[in-house]
Order: structure tokens, then sequence, then C-alpha cells
């Protein structure tokens, strides 16, 4: 079992905090996370694109590149692989790897089912220490229908851990959790379950999407109305200097 990996199998589940860049990965790492994921909306966004098109193919390598030799565990969004063909899907997933990434999520845009699993299989093909994270939106882009019957097809193809977002009702989430026999992961969202009713539930992995990228805008604006106002800026704000230094992290190898 790789360290990550390891990580889903703790006493209590893996928060996963999702970081849009260098900086912000670093800080996270910093403040204790041993494993930090990539949003592929705020990479989409920074770029000027959209996200869940498949326009970020080149952004997303580049990012984990950037972070792979850092000092913390880097797990990818990479959308639904960047391409159709299993094959294709693979090879990327070789190229994450080879510059440091240990897990990656795939999802399936609700797509057909055997395609999503051919790509989960030819990920493992390729690269067969990366944690594959495959991902269903039957809760976030349907009413929850079917599943059950994809996370099986997902499993059977090789998945190390499946990801449900949008998934927050407890029942269904711990009905869920004695059905599958990989990991669960789910988001976190603020009008559900909390980190400690979660665990409870039985889930593995909580992932916070990009939802700390949302309030990092959201923090931007805030302060800026606070100087148009007249006032000092309020919540915590680093020091150009701890900002600085933040860059001399990416020379540091990360020892698993």
């Amino acid at each position: 079992m790789t360290p990550f990996a390891a990580l889903h199998h703790a006493p209590g589940p893996l928060l996963l905090p999702n970081a849009w860049d260098h900086a912000s990965a670093s800080v996270l790492a910093a403040a204790g996370f041993p494993a930090v994921g990539t949003t592929s909306l705020a990479v989409a966004a920074a770029a000027g694109l959209p996200d869940g098109a498949a326009a970020t193919r080149e952004e997303t390598l580049r990012l984990a590149l950037t972070l792979g030799s850092a000092p913390f565990l880097l797990s990818v969004d990479a959308e639904g692989g960047f391409s159709e063909d299993p094959d294709e899907v693979g090879e990327f997933a070789r190229q994450l790897f080879a510059v440091g990434a240990v897990g990656v999520n795939l999802e399936d845009g609700l797509g057909p089912v055997d395609r999503h699993a051919a790509k989960i299989a030819a990920v493992k093909r390729a690269a067969p220490a990366l944690f594959v994270n495959a991902r269903t939106d039957t809760y976030w882009s349907g009413d929850g229908s079917g599943t059950r019957a994809r996370l099986d097809a997902y499993q059977e193809a090789g998945a190390d851990g499946v990801f449900v977002p949008g998934l927050t009702d407890p029942w269904e989430i711990a009905a869920l959790v004695r059905h599958l026999e990989v990991p669960l992961n789910v988001l976190y969202s603020p009008a559900g379950p909390g980190l400690t009713e979660l665990t409870g539930l039985g889930v593995r992995r909580v992932s916070l999407g990009s939802l700390l990228y949302r309030r990092a805008l959201g923090a931007a604006l805030e302060a800026l109305d606070d100087v148009r106002r007249g006032r000092a800026p309020h919540g915590t704000t680093p020091t150009y200097a701890e900002v600085d230094a933040l860059a001399r992290t990416g020379t540091r190898t990360r020892q698993d």
C-alpha cells in the first residue's frame, strides 16, 4: 500500500484541501496537511477556460509538474482524463505519475459506464501505483440514480477509491459505505454533514473541491470593499515576506 493509499485507511478520514497554484499548495502543506489535491475549476478559471470541458490538459500537467516534487503528497483533478480514448487517458496519467503525482481524480460526467471503466483500467495499466479516485456525477448532475451500478463497474475496473460529489444525505452515505469495497470520498458541503458526522458514517476521504479557491476570491472582494469604505481589511493576511518565502519550498524534495 502506498503512503497516499494508507491515508484512506487511517482512524479518521483524509481531509483533502484543494490548491490551485504553488503558493496555495505550500500554505496548505505548511498547515499540516500531508496530502493536497488540485481543483479543476481553479485551474480552468485562472486560464480563462471552461471547467469540465477537457480544455485544460496542458495547464493541469504544468501544475502537476510544479507541485509534484514538493514535500507533500499530490492528487490531481484530471476531469475526465482530457480524452475519450482510454489509452490517451492512461498516457496522461503516466505523465502525471512521472512528475510526482500519487493520485488522480477521474470523473464520468454521466457518460457511458463502460467507457469510464475502460479509462480506469487503462490508468492502472499505465501507472499501477497511482491512486485512482473514480468520480461519478450521479448526484452532482443528477438525482442519484444508477450510483451503485456505476461504482461497482469502477471498482471492478481497478479504482482504488470512489468519489460521489453532491451526496449529503447521511442515510445514503452510510448505505453506500456498507456496499462498497473501496474507500468512499465525498465533497464537503457547508449545508451537509460535518467532518465528525462523516467520520461516524464511515467516509474515508473528504475533499474541499473548489471551496477554498472560491472563498479566496470572496475574501479578496471583501478586502477591497473594506478599503473602499475606509476600513482596514479584516481576516488573516500573510505578509509579503511570508508569501515570497513560499517559493523556496519548491526546491525541497518530498520524502514519501
